[in-house]
């Protein structure tokens, strides 16, 4: 299955080391973030785990829970989320699915058969409250991902849904962000009053709304 996005992601009922969890019942009305990793006791998913586990406050400031996936089994992720804590400072604050039958994997197309048939690949993949696929990046096995760069992808959305704004290039909240081509010059000059600077007819910036 290939999940594309604006795709409703699907449902699963699965073992995790917060025990079984109905996906959907988890998720409730919060934004998800799921993160695949293609064993137990890899160095690089070891501190990534870590780092989300300390970003997990950041991630709860933004209505966003977060889970982990492994093909591996319950047991195998206990004893890997011991070395985790222990190397990186951390506690381990989050479920980690146990995928040995590869089901949610295959659900969710993270075996990439060209990279290796037998374990999922390195997946982000950012869930809305609708249960709708907001945001997947895919990172090779060599490089550690970038959860800063999650948590600002999820306050763009966040903010984009709510208003007829874009962010631009390397936006971090706070910033300036893009108003809709949808919205005439005139009538954005009335829908954001803190202002509208046009650069273009196309390119016209105004201050975050609600900041």
């Amino acid at each position: 299955m290939t999940l594309q996005l604006g795709d409703t992601v699907p449902n699963f009922t699965q073992q995790t080391t917060e025990g079984e969890i109905d996906f959907y019942a988890w998720a409730g009305n919060h934004w998800v973030v799921l993160f695949s990793h293609p064993a137990d006791y890899t160095p690089v998913c070891t501190t990534e785990l870590g780092s989300v586990a300390k970003l997990k406050p950041a991630f709860a400031k933004r209505d966003a829970k977060v889970i982990a996936l492994s093909v591996d089994g319950v047991e195998s992720h206990r004893g890997w989320i011991q070395d985790i804590n222990e190397t990186q400072s951390t506690t381990v604050n989050y479920p980690i699915i146990a995928d040995v039958d590869q089901r949610v994997a295959n659900l969710y197309g993270m075996i990439h058969p060209n990279a290796n048939a037998n374990v999922t690949v390195r997946t982000v993949f950012v869930i809305d409250p609708n249960k709708k696929l907001r945001l997947t990046i895919t990172y090779p096995p060599s490089t550690g991902r970038n959860f800063s760069e999650i948590l600002r992808v999820i306050d763009s959305l966040q903010l984009t849904d709510r208003y007829s704004v874009a962010t631009p290039v390397d936006w971090q909240a706070g910033e300036d962000v893009v108003v809709s081509p949808a919205i005439s010059t005139a009538d954005a000059q009335v829908k954001f009053p803190k202002g509208v600077v046009e650069i273009k007819p196309y390119l016209r910036m105004t201050p975050q709304p609600n900041r």
